[in-house]
């Protein structure tokens, strides 16, 4: 098959891998032929190219800043790139007849590109949805549900869900939302497509693990618990800061903070303020490097902002997991992955904002190392079992293959 994948992330070097990269990679060995049209956003200073990434034609359209930006920017940029990408493919893709095309959000603004396609052909369209948007902006307080704009991204996001011969969801809880808020949906087009990955198979050594303590002055006796991703308000990035700020005198823990967004400046104005000397914070990390210093820590953790009403489950859990690390994820209750944590015996869950019960969690770990290894194992095993890119793959591709 000729398959069209939209997206707005998909990494241009060929070091640098996601989710998306890993599906295409997996779909394109199953002898299918994969064209990718991503955004190349403005900050960059870079015209629309052409090229490829490890034998996938990737064309990379010029477009509005998406990413790490003020939410009126964003929401621009969302709007006008549904014509960008349009414009480039049929400049670039002029030719190809297409089979199939995927695609995800955010965003929700490719409703009439996907209309377009259907109209002019017979290709067939898989949503990965990754993000329920504008819900979660009313969640966070940054839209109003009677505001216009609400309204002109709930029609967006109607029509993407009616263009869409299926739907992949991250979680049974995204499956259950999404038919609960959408009842024009048919059940039988909904399901759930996990988030997955090629897992590393080449971790490194234990002596490997010491040096990197040794470089960043990390007590070898110490626990490391570990952030890494977006440091934005849909994380409730206060609340890592809370908990850091509680175990300030604790010398029996240190963190690490990877990442940048809109909340890096306070974090870091609040460790200097507050003089804590047990984190390390980190902007940027190439690959390879923060693959290593996963493999050098000893548990993940993921946060997300309590006040969401839609069942988030972030990808960066699937790098702790590749890695064996165990998990704790400080939530809201309306997304599964605790319970998926829990149930799969490989971390723990709190609700987020509840102090206490977190550093209780921390505690625990702290006093025995021994268990922390065994729900390390069971991460790595449940990971192989549920999200690799094979079995994402196949979910795909059963609807349109004989």
């Amino acid at each position: 098959m000729n398959i069209l994948f939209l997206t707005i992330a998909y990494p241009e070097s060929a070091e640098d891998t996601n989710l998306y990269t890993d599906l295409m990679q997996e779909l394109s060995e199953r002898e299918n032929k994969v064209y990718v049209v991503t955004s190349c956003e403005r900050r960059h200073r870079k015209k629309t190219t052409l090229g490829y990434k490890n034998g996938i034609s990737v064309l990379r359209v010029k477009t509005g800043n998406l990413t790490k930006t003020n939410f009126f920017e964003k929401g621009i940029s969302s709007i006008l790139l549904e014509r960008q990408f349009k414009s480039a493919i049929n400049k670039y893709y002029e030719n190809i007849n297409f089979d199939l095309l995927i695609y995800s959000t955010p965003p929700v603004t490719f409703n009439s590109l996907i209309k377009f396609f259907k109209k002019s052909s017979s290709v067939k369209t898989y949503l990965l949805l990754k993000d329920i948007f504008p819900q979660n902006a009313v969640d966070l307080g940054l839209l109003k549900k009677n505001s216009l704009l609400y309204r002109l991204f709930r029609n967006k996001e109607i029509s993407l869900y009616c263009q869409s011969d299926f739907i992949g969801c991250m979680s049974p809880n995204n499956v259950k939302y999404l038919l609960q808020n959408n009842p024009f949906l048919k059940n039988k087009i909904v399901e759930v497509c996990p988030n997955s990955i090629y897992p590393d198979n080449n971790p490194i050594n234990d002596k490997d693990k010491q040096l990197l303590r040794k470089k960043y002055n990390i007590s070898s006796e110490a626990t490391i618990f570990l952030y890494g991703g977006n440091l934005g308000k849909p994380q409730g990035i206060h609340f890592l800061f809370d908990i850091i700020k509680s175990q300030k005198d604790n010398r029996k823990v240190f963190f690490i903070i990877v990442g940048s967004g809109t909340e890096y400046g306070s974090i870091r104005q609040n460790i200097k303020q507050y003089d804590i000397n047990n984190t390390l914070l980190l902007e940027h990390l190439p690959k390879k490097e923060y693959d290593a210093l996963v493999q050098a820590c000893d548990a993940g953790l993921i946060f997300l902002d309590r006040r969401f009403t839609i069942p988030n489950f972030p990808s960066r859990l699937l790098s702790y997991m590749q890695y064996s690390l165990p998990v704790i994820a400080a939530t809201d209750k309306n997304t599964d992955i605790g319970r998926i944590i829990q149930d799969g015996n490989f971390g723990y869950w709190c609700e987020s904002e509840d102090l206490d019960s977190f550093n209780s969690i921390i505690n625990s770990i702290v006093s025995d190392k021994d268990a922390l290894k065994l729900l390390g194992i069971n991460a790595r095993n449940y990971l192989l079992e549920n999200y690799t890119v094979k079995t994402s793959c196949d979910i795909i591709l059963k609807h349109f293959t004989t």
